[in-house]
């Protein structure tokens, strides 16, 4: 049986169930939860068990769908420059019903005697105040602090917003008191140190590069405990990098396969075929679904083989894909289907297909083996031990004090499961890749400059599809990245194509008119349906109004006007007032 996320509110209700014949003889619902439920570890874990649900589930691997790193068939709002404010109460993310339960737990489970069992689950419910407050300042910036439940009528309902220093020190010793509390423990499906710890870095990354790149003060202090807290995980030992099959198989391999294990995963959502199902992969292969294609910017970034830039070639930019995907970075045609991509399970490779990818760049990164195609049950990974070799290195490399044996147990652990060169600082330093720095005008203009270009480039490759791009051009104040242009395969002319390079043409392209194509054509392309940079020749294009990012108010998401007209000491985001 699935027991991993359990709904709490149906083993809640089933405590409730007596076999007395007057039901009405049950004192209130509240006061059962109050007097009698709080008062074994048992009750604290059914009452923390609903909290896993604040927990993204395919939305982890959907979200990159809404950044520079994918295009989906209808552009999102936030990259077409097009979010609105929003009118309905507690929308746009400015929901807090999740802070009350939190609280309600908080202000009760010392009911229990077992000081163990507070420690525990007290630190549970201490790392999801982190998580919800954390998600609500990387959309909001400033927020109100609650941190004790209040009722209707009560006067700090309607506070301002607390200072941010006051909210992420307060998220801040939540999540140190959950490392402190919750037991050292692997467990795959629930929250743990080891968890709390990999949150904490996140966090703490987030937070020091924001305040770094945005002129806050204080950043610093939170890339020191960034660093510190992915090395103490680091050190820990308790999970390594999953390697099975070798680079030409691994990094794949960890997200497609059905049952995460905890070599490399430290938190996955689990799904059974019986029980509990998803759509990840009706969104990956339907044509008329998410259509995700990779930018093409995004694959020009995974290296040589050799470990020197793709875009150091001359003539890269209008490179035929055969061509482009040859001797590069295993994990690029582990991420996008090459040249002879089979599917999982099968040893036939797949005919070559475009319809389902709005650039060409066909994303196969967690796509599953074909008969999970319209219903899906592969876990879902939540957290992974390489997001904390990334985090290490990158807050060495912001605070410069990074050295080339950091980025042996780091960055260069996640190269060496696919066999690529390692990192090397003084070369990255002195010859910071052009390419790379077109995309980060902000970047630190200090010594470490082409060593940060290169973990970023490593972050962006390493967790691409795992729903983090936004967050990290935000805290860079990367913003504008969203208006370089978003484009997709390059085809030099009309006609037929050859993409797996057999003297087949696999692809033909065509103004309305495809009565010319030779036989063995799998993919057909209407270049008046889907355009081309150059008409008849150029990437394909299927942004073209482009990105719109307004550097005065895109940091930060709108508050909902009801909000504002319920709580006149509330104040809107800058440049959201109209």
């Amino acid at each position: 049986m699935n027991t991993k996320f359990l709904f709490s509110f149906l083993i809640v209700s089933s405590l409730f169930i007596s076999c007395d014949d007057d039901i009405l003889d049950l004192p209130p619902e509240d006061q059962l939860t109050t007097d009698q439920f709080f008062n074994t570890a048992k009750d604290l874990e059914v009452a923390t068990n609903d909290f896993y649900t604040m927990l993204p589930t395919t939305g982890t691997y959907t979200d990159d769908s809404s950044s520079d790193n994918i295009m989906s068939l209808t552009p999102a709002a936030r990259i077409r420059g097009g979010r609105i404010v929003p009118t309905e109460r507690g929308s746009g993310g400015w929901n807090w019903s999740r802070l009350r339960d939190i609280n309600f737990f908080l202000q009760h489970y010392k009911q229990v005697e077992s000081l163990d069992a507070q420690k525990h689950y007290g630190g549970i419910a201490r790392f999801f105040r982190a998580y919800f407050y954390f998600d609500k300042v990387m959309r909001f910036g400033d927020v109100p602090w609650y941190g004790e439940v209040l009722e209707a009528g009560d006067e700090g309902l309607y506070k301002a917003r607390d200072s941010r220093v006051l909210v992420m020190d307060s998220i801040m010793a939540d999540i140190d008191y959950a490392i402190e509390n919750i037991p050292a423990e692997v467990e795959l499906n629930r929250i743990t140190k080891y968890t709390a710890q990999i949150l904490k870095a996140r966090i703490a990354l987030f937070e020091g590069t924001f305040r770094k790149y945005h002129g806050i003060s204080g950043g610093e202090d939170f890339l020191e405990e960034a660093a510190n807290t992915a090395e103490d995980l680091m050190s820990s030992g308790a999970y390594s990098l999953y390697t099975v099959g070798g680079p030409d198989e691994a990094y794949r391999g960890l997200f497609s396969r059905n049952n995460q294990d905890a070599v490399e995963t430290i938190l996955a959502r689990d799904f059974d075929q019986e029980l509990e199902t998803h759509n990840l992969g009706y969104l990956m292969t339907a044509p008329t679904m998410g259509g995700w294609g990779m930018m093409k910017d995004a694959a020009n970034s995974y290296l040589m083989a050799d470990g020197t830039p793709f875009t150091d070639i001359a003539g890269y930019q209008t490179m035929g894909f055969y061509d482009e995907m040859q001797n590069r970075d295993p994990r690029l045609t582990q991420t996008t289907a090459g040249p002879g991509f089979t599917v999982l399970g099968s040893d036939d490779p797949e005919p070559v297909s475009l319809e389902s990818s709005t650039t060409g760049y066909r994303i196969i990164k967690a796509l599953p083996d074909r008969s999970q195609w319209s219903s899906a049950y592969f876990d879902v990974i939540i957290f992974r031990y390489a997001e904390a070799l990334l985090i290490y290195a990158e807050a060495k490399a912001e605070l410069g004090n990074l050295t080339q044996s950091d980025l042996d147990i780091s960055i260069n652990l996640l190269r060496d499961r696919v066999g690529m060169p390692h990192l090397n600082m003084a070369q990255a330093n002195a010859n910071p890749d052009p390419y790379q720095e077109s995309f980060y005008k902000n970047v630190d203009q200090g010594a470490n400059k082409g060593v940060i270009l290169e973990i970023r480039r490593e972050r962006r490759i390493e967790l691409f599809n795992e729903g983090l791009r936004w967050e990290d051009l935000m805290r860079w104040k990367e913003g504008k990245k969203l208006e370089q242009p978003m484009l997709g395969i390059y085809f030099p002319s009309l006609g037929a194509h050859d993409f797996d390079n057999d003297g087949i043409a696999d692809v033909y392209l065509h103004q309305g008119d495809p009565s010319g194509a030779p036989e063995g054509i799998t993919t057909f392309i209407n270049v008046l349906q889907r355009p081309l940079t150059q008409g008849t020749s150029g990437n394909m294009d299927p942004f073209s109004d482009g990105g719109e990012f307004d550097e005065a108010k895109d940091y930060y998401y709108p508050i909902p006007i009801e909000d504002l007209q319920l709580n006149k000491q509330l104040e809107q985001n800058p440049k959201w007032e109209h």
